[in-house]
């Protein structure tokens, strides 16, 4: 019987959330595993015997398992989503999900560049090559509107409103929103496009930023790009094209852009995703206090 509810969300799972396939084959796994204990473990014949100590007890044996309080959360999500499902079908008369408390997650810091640092990657795309030409621009692009790399290495040529200055984005779930692009990603695209695009293209494409063959450059391809040109601008920690998104948001923090700007630029469904920009805002500005204040010169 549960399985054959799990199989029922999977199918309105695909019709009707917007999610991405790997959001949705995440989901199903997680909840495969969670039906997988409540009919093996706890002997539960129907959704109605569900009772906040079987998630409760069910939550004990992953953290067991060792699992980080991240992907605890995340299976939770899961989990809520079916009892929502089975709330709105009416097969349950309460989400007793309500009534289960949360794993606290701690809060990680995302890694964050300095602006000398994104010069410094900068400086390594210089150069009349068709790729150099394209790693200006994406990087130019990705730094500069707070893309996700997905968004990215996805762009269209029907997306890019330069003379506008902007681009029209479409992220998570297929939601869209319009971004602006810097004058010097503007620039960086104008030339790329003029130059290097037309000799990096085999055959007409739609996508914006091709790879050496003509093909859609991929996020894997991006990354390892980006990686060696961190590395040739000796920096030694590990950037991503998420670290160019975190510095992009924090960096404009800093300059008093209001939060809730950023959170639109980020795409952000809830502003308190946005919001941890402004933790790691704060903690930088302390450290650049205790790094230049006269007191740390006094003998």
């Amino acid at each position: 019987m549960m399985r054959q509810l799990l199989k029922e969300f999977e199918y309105d799972l695909k019709a009707a959330s917007g999610l991405s396939l790997n959001t949705q084959a995440a989901y199903m796994r997680d909840l495969t595993q969670y039906v997988t204990y409540l009919t093996e473990v706890r002997l539960l014949d129907a959704v109605t015997q569900i009772t906040p100590k079987d998630v409760q007890n069910y939550l004990m044996t992953l953290r067991k398992k060792h699992y980080q309080a991240s992907t605890l959360s995340r299976k939770l999500s899961s989990i809520n989503q079916f009892h929502q499902y089975l709330l709105k079908e009416k097969l349950i008369d309460e989400n007793i999900m309500t009534r289960v408390a949360k794993p606290k997650q701690k809060q990680l810091l995302p890694n964050v560049l300095s602006l000398a640092d994104i010069q410094a990657i900068l400086s390594q795309t210089s150069g009349e090559k068709p790729l150099d030409q394209r790693n200006q621009a994406m990087v130019e692009l990705l730094y500069g509107s707070g893309l996700r790399v997905s968004e990215l290495c996805g762009l269209t040529t029907n997306q890019l409103h330069v003379n506008e200055s902007l681009v029209d984005v479409t992220g998570k779930g297929g939601k869209r929103r319009i971004v602006p692009i810097s004058a010097y990603a503007k620039e960086a695209l104008v030339h790329y496009l003029e130059h290097g695009r037309l000799t990096l293209s085999k055959a007409p494409s739609a996508y914006v930023f091709l790879n050496r063959f003509g093909q859609p450059i991929s996020r894997v391809g991006f990354f390892k790009v980006l990686k060696d040109l961190a590395l040739r601008a000796g920096i030694t920690q590990t950037v991503s094209p998420h670290t160019l998104r975190h510095s992009f948001a924090t960096h404009l923090l800093e300059q008093g852009i209001d939060l809730r700007y950023v959170q639109e630029m980020l795409g952000h469904t809830d502003v308190s995703t946005t919001e941890i920009y402004t933790h790691l805002s704060k903690t930088r500005l302390k450290d650049i206090y205790d790094q230049y204040h006269p007191t740390k010169f006094k003998e």
